[in-house]
């Protein structure tokens, strides 16, 4: 099981670099002003640090299709199986 709280500052530590989603589009993201959720650079959606605490009861993913049923599949795989979050492809 992955730390949420661990995970979160990682995810914080990273805002601004480049990700890339399954597909290749990469997306850089911009956190709140309490950095309680993350803003991608390709979408108009907050997503907030417990959907990706939720996101993590799925992990690791195969595809975007485990968690399709979450706010931002695929800008939560491309964060979440990066290498630099807590996975690799």
């Amino acid at each position: 099981m992955h730390d949420i709280n661990s995970i979160w500052s990682k995810i914080i530590n990273h805002s601004g670099e480049t990700f890339s989603q399954i597909r290749g589009q990469k997306f850089t993201y911009e956190l709140n002003n309490n950095a309680s959720a993350i803003m991608p650079s390709t979408t108009n959606q907050w997503l907030s640090k417990s959907v990706f605490e939720e996101a993590l009861r799925y992990m690791p993913f195969n595809s975007t299709k485990e968690i399709q049923h979450l706010r931002g599949p695929s800008y939560l795989y491309a964060i979440l199986m990066d290498a630099r979050i807590c996975g690799g492809r």
